[in-house]
């Protein structure tokens, strides 16, 4: 579980984040949704350490990270697994050599038992085949699959994805949802991804955090967003593409 209480965060004198209370489960999908400007990439950043918050407290369990120093830090940071919005792959390495780069960061794993270790992520994202391939020579959706099995290649117990399905197709952004949700349950992981994808709230979301102002507005589950009468999160789901296809269906 991965726990803030009180976070608040600014940039100058923008204030982006205000008061944000909230427990992410573990062995669940959490995903954080909002418009664009809402705060929500923030708080993601924020949770993982990229940035430092203003006031407040972040717990990895019953350990608070926020008073850490880097040490300590370092421990934390090999449970973590990253899936970033671009995919942010070396494009002079190959598909193998982007999965082993954590490897060659934290472990001291002999070359044979990184390759195995990579290339068993790479099996598990359905790559076989692909790891003497460059970036530049794979798809879109391949990439963001490299990216994922680069994330759990050290077996994090927290995975964090920033707007894994930015600039796919809605196939292929279901083939990432549904990888994301099955190594979820497989690593038994606390995952927390950041989304304005509505298709991804309601295939994948078992908990859901509604950010909008900087504040939390709202939290429940898919099953409960349906019902809900917050006004600004309703504003948010009608205004979303997948509303607006149902509303042309009917």
């Amino acid at each position: 579980m991965i726990r803030a209480e009180g976070i608040y965060k600014s940039f100058e004198e923008k204030r982006v984040l205000s008061d944000i209370n909230v427990a992410f489960d573990s062995g669940k999908v959490n995903l954080i949704i909002g418009k664009s400007g809402s705060g929500k990439t923030v708080l993601l950043k924020s949770l993982i350490g990229l940035h430092t918050i203003d006031k407040g407290k972040i717990y990895y369990g019953d350990r608070e990270i926020t008073g850490m120093n880097i040490r300590q830090l370092k421990v934390i940071r090999e449970e973590i697994g990253v899936v970033f919005q671009g995919g942010a792959l070396f494009d002079s390495l190959t598909v193998l050599e982007n999965v082993k780069f954590p490897l060659n960061l934290f472990t001291d794993m002999t070359e044979t038992e990184k390759n195995e270790r990579a290339l068993s992520c790479l099996s598990r994202v359905n790559l076989s085949g692909a790891d003497n391939a460059y970036p530049a020579e794979i798809s879109g959706g391949m990439k963001k699959r490299v990216a994922i099995a680069r994330a759990i290649v050290l077996k994090p117990r927290f995975l964090f994805c920033d707007e894994p399905n930015s600039g796919l197709d809605p196939l292929t952004s279901i083939v990432i949802d549904n990888l994301i949700r099955e190594i979820t349950h497989e690593y038994d992981m606390t995952t927390i991804v950041n989304t304005h994808d509505m298709n991804s709230v309601f295939e994948i979301g078992e908990k859901i955090v509604f950010i909008n102002e900087g504040r939390k507005a709202w939290e429940g589950t898919k099953e409960e967003i349906v019902n809900t009468d917050n006004k600004e999160l309703n504003d948010f789901i009608f205004s979303s593409d997948l509303y607006k296809r149902i509303k042309m269906c009917l």
